[in-house]
């Protein structure tokens, strides 16, 4: 016997309803999992504040489970909470992000710059991007890693770019 479409559209909606609780669930253990630090400027109110760190703090791991739900079931009554979450925590990702897209493009300006055959290029380079770029004193740290293989100045070629990328960005 078929069921009138009703019936159909039903079943549709109780499993948009599962994905949804799905989701605040796996929002409430991202907010676990966070840092303290993070934690204290995520925006909730004082009752899923508390509820989160209840979670945190708990080590059992089926107690811990249980709490996790009962947040979960916090956020999906206060909505409007679970989308500030959400935006804040996607927010974290993107500049954590950035931040290591950073690091990478740094440590390769670094790496060329360490390497005899690439050092032209690389100064040229990095003087156009990087306008503050003290052209003296990169090749001279340059060319002591060149010569000596130093680390220190390997590493003081990185903190200077990274300096002036983040003054310049």
């Amino acid at each position: 016997m078929v069921k009138h479409r009703d019936d159909a559209c039903e079943g549709r909606d109780r499993g948009k309803k599962k994905r949804e609780a799905k989701a605040i669930e796996a929002l409430a253990v991202r907010m676990v999992d966070l840092s303290d630090a993070q934690c204290k400027h995520l925006p909730l109110p004082d009752e899923l504040r508390e509820s989160l760190f209840q979670a945190r703090n708990i080590t059992a791991r089926s107690a811990r489970k249980r709490q996790i739900k009962h947040l979960a079931g916090l956020l999906r009554r206060d909505e409007a909470s679970a989308v500030a979450v959400q935006a804040a925590l996607d927010a974290v990702g993107r500049s954590t992000r950035a931040e290591r897209d950073l690091f990478r493009r740094i440590e390769e300006q670094r790496d060329a710059l360490c390497d005899p055959d690439r050092f032209r290029e690389a100064i040229e380079r990095a003087a156009e991007e990087l306008p503050g770029l003290d052209r003296p004193t990169f090749t001279r740290l340059a060319r002591r890693v060149h010569q000596t293989g130093d680390k220190r100045a390997s590493r003081e070629i990185f903190r200077r770019l990274r300096a002036l990328a983040e003054a310049d960005g």
